[in-house]
């Protein structure tokens, strides 16, 4: 099967096995909520793993051997298998095979269920080491939302609001690696006024947020209110040049500082799993309409 259509109290969403990836988000109204990859960006919501953002020099080290790994790792290019399907509810899984040890030479299932509830949708991703070693992995969201929801509406009517003010500085890439030095934040208290000169410098990155949810919205229209668990950065991007969406990035795991060449285990932001451990994440869309 290519895709399937969950529905609940309304909404609708589409997942497909290519990436195991969220493709459609309708609201009750009908509203489509998700960026519809275009020729901007041709994602819509693609799953960051094994690793989120770059390695520096595209390469993984492990043991003292090099393994290719490009930016946002492989599971997003990826078939998954579907596991479990019904009206509002699916699993997808991804193991290591042949393909993925070229890359990433670990044992590993991921799966990925999407869960329809009334005015929401709920994303749970489950790492389980599957080998005899420790397994080193991150993982993160990338969902693209529409901006402006509302096509009438100028993208600076927008505005992201955080659960707690997040005066914490901020981190920014060059080349798609870490920059040394945080940076101050452009949040001001909770409130992070949305433009396209925000993206000019790529990501702004929260290595630290004091929140664990934050609102979407022009305070009419439809509104997106993000909140994740087990994810310690928060990512939100744009193309720098300017393009019709936001995308709003739950990670665990963050770019490789431009000064790292160390082993993958070793590299910040990673997580390290037992054997036959687990580790689970989620995150949350909520969907509202504010008048």
């Amino acid at each position: 099967m290519e895709q399937l259509t969950l529905h609940a109290d309304g909404i609708s969403a589409t997942i497909v096995g290519q990436g195991a990836e969220l493709v459609s988000l309708r609201d009750g109204d009908g509203t489509e909520l998700l960026w519809q990859a275009g020729s901007t960006w041709r994602r819509h919501s693609p799953v960051l793993f094994p690793i989120v953002g770059r390695l520096k020099g595209d390469e993984l080290r492990h043991r003292g051997q090099t393994y290719p790994m490009t930016q946002h790792g492989f599971a997003r290019d990826r078939r998954f298998a579907w596991a479990e399907q019904g009206p509002a509810s699916c699993t997808l899984l991804l193991s290591d095979d042949t393909e993925t040890k070229v890359h990433y030479p670990f044992a590993f299932r991921l799966a990925i269920g999407y869960e329809l509830k009334p005015r929401q949708l709920g994303v749970t991703f489950e790492i389980t080491n599957t080998g005899d070693e420790p397994l080193p992995a991150s993982i993160g969201a990338h969902p693209a939302f529409n901006w402006p929801l509302l096509p009438e509406l100028p993208k600076e009517a927008y505005r992201l609001t955080f659960a707690k003010d997040e005066p914490a500085p901020i981190r920014r890439l060059k080349d798609g690696l870490l920059l040394p030095n945080p940076l101050p934040t452009p949040i001001q208290g909770k409130t992070l006024p949305l433009s396209e000169k925000l993206f000019v410098d790529d990501a702004v990155i929260l290595d630290q947020p004091a929140s664990n949810s934050v609102r979407y919205t022009a305070g009419r229209g439809p509104a997106i209110e993000m909140s994740w668990q087990g994810f310690n950065e928060l990512g939100i991007w744009s193309k720098p040049s300017g393009a019709p969406f936001l995308c709003i990035e739950p990670w665990h795991g963050i770019a490789s500082p431009a000064d790292f060449d160390g082993e993958f285990a070793d590299k910040p932001g990673v997580m390290l799993i037992e054997p036959g451990a687990r580790r689970v994440l989620s995150y949350r869309v909520g969907l509202s309409r504010e008048r």
